[in-house]
């Protein structure tokens, strides 16, 4: 059963949501805190398929359990927030939340989000976790060999590239930021600026794309980052 993890300091929010969220087969757990929740968190990481995050909270605010969550966990994020300030929007996607909704919110709305972010992360990711290879059009990625060919004609990677490959591939349509590409394909604090960054994935187009101007697998997201194109 998919595990629905629900952070927000709101109890009678949290009961309604929970409630909801179990009526469509899902299992809830709620924390009131954003220390709690990253509690919870740590201790349901293997069975937690999205986090519901509310950014107001009086001791860790959403942003700042985010930033930890990020630093562990690829999984779904989606945010809730009692204003409509574009910044906050901006600021949770950068940092790595999946998506949002400002209070108040339908509960038709909610649990539509709910189910796409759950479909998207069960049915995309552990497909890929399962098996040694990912092929993507055209594209062969063999993990246990660490080889990729696009057309069947082996491309030479060097090991941070594959690396950064393969993790752009393994989370195809989830879009990171630089910070987090770094922190998940180099595995230690965020050292590089975003130039290098920029110049790896450069390097990594000129080598997959057939058109490196144009790429298909690896996606711009404008002002935020990078995606694997599902």
């Amino acid at each position: 059963m998919n595990n629905v993890l629900i952070i927000d300091d709101d109890k009678e929010l949290c009961a309604l949501m929970k409630k909801c969220v179990e009526q469509e087969n899902l299992s809830a757990i709620v924390a009131y805190s954003g220390i709690q929740g990253l509690r919870l968190a740590d201790e349901n990481k293997d069975s937690c398929s999205l986090i519901i995050l509310d950014v107001m909270m009086p001791d860790l605010n959403g942003f700042q359990v985010l930033q930890q969550i990020r630093r562990t966990s690829n999984v779904p994020v989606l945010m809730l927030t009692a204003k409509s300030d574009e910044e906050d929007k901006v600021s949770g996607l950068r940092m790595g939340a999946d998506d949002y909704l400002t209070k108040p919110f339908s509960i038709n709305e909610l649990m539509a989000r709910v189910n796409s972010l759950i479909r998207r992360y069960t049915t995309l990711n552990p497909s890929t976790a399962d098996t040694d290879y990912i092929s993507l059009k055209d594209m062969v990625i063999d993990k246990l060999n660490r080889t990729v060919s696009v057309k069947d004609i082996p491309v030479s990677l060097t090991g941070k590239e594959f690396d950064l490959l393969l993790f752009l591939a393994s989370n195809k349509g989830r879009v990171f930021t630089k910070k987090q590409i770094y922190s998940q394909v180099w595995e230690e604090e965020y050292a590089f600026d975003d130039s290098n960054i920029m110049s790896f994935i450069s390097k990594l187009r000129k080598k997959i794309e057939p058109d490196p101007d144009h790429p298909f697998y690896i996606l711009t997201v404008r002002g935020v980052g990078y995606r694997f194109n599902k």
